[in-house]
């Protein structure tokens, strides 16, 4: 199921690197950039991750927080955090529930991995409505960094 502007952005609970549940409704009032991506310690997911990460004050200049998810475990996802200094959650959707809910998983990835997270990008405003969405086939692709913050200076 696709979601699209104007639709109301599922809600989740998800644990984060220091096993501590995160949902989706602890940031109302804030904008909130969500990106999910197929699997930590990956090339493509390093350069969208660290992207963030380098330019993390535009982000915070724009009232907004960035939540990245993929079906890593905790563990891994907190050494990958930790190797590549990233400063803001990473949150392990292992059991691929958000993944479903976002429209963002692969059936079938490469190497015969199955149900693996879609690079994919929200904006999610202060009232939890989405008001971008981009869900990339192509695993190799990266989002539209400009549209995002084009879409969060405009909130």
């Amino acid at each position: 199921m696709a979601l699209l502007k104007g639709d109301k952005a599922p809600d989740f609970k998800l644990y984060n690197t220091d096993k501590q549940e995160v949902s989706l409704s602890d940031y109302e009032g804030k904008n909130v950039v969500i990106l999910f991506f197929p699997l930590a310690f990956t090339s493509t997911c390093t350069t969208e991750l660290c992207e963030m990460r380098d330019k993390i004050s535009i982000y915070s200049n724009l009232n907004a927080e960035i939540l990245g998810i993929s079906v890593d475990s905790p563990f891994t996802l907190g050494k990958y955090k930790a190797e590549q200094k990233l400063p803001f959650y990473l949150l392990s959707d292992f059991n691929k529930d958000t993944s479903v809910a976002y429209g963002s998983l692969y059936e079938n990835f490469m190497m015969g991995m199955k149900g693996v997270s879609k690079r994919s990008a929200f904006v999610v405003d202060t009232k939890g409505i989405i008001q971008y969405a981009e869900v990339l086939e192509n695993a190799g692709d990266l989002p539209d960094f400009v549209a995002v913050q084009s879409v969060l200076a405009s909130l």
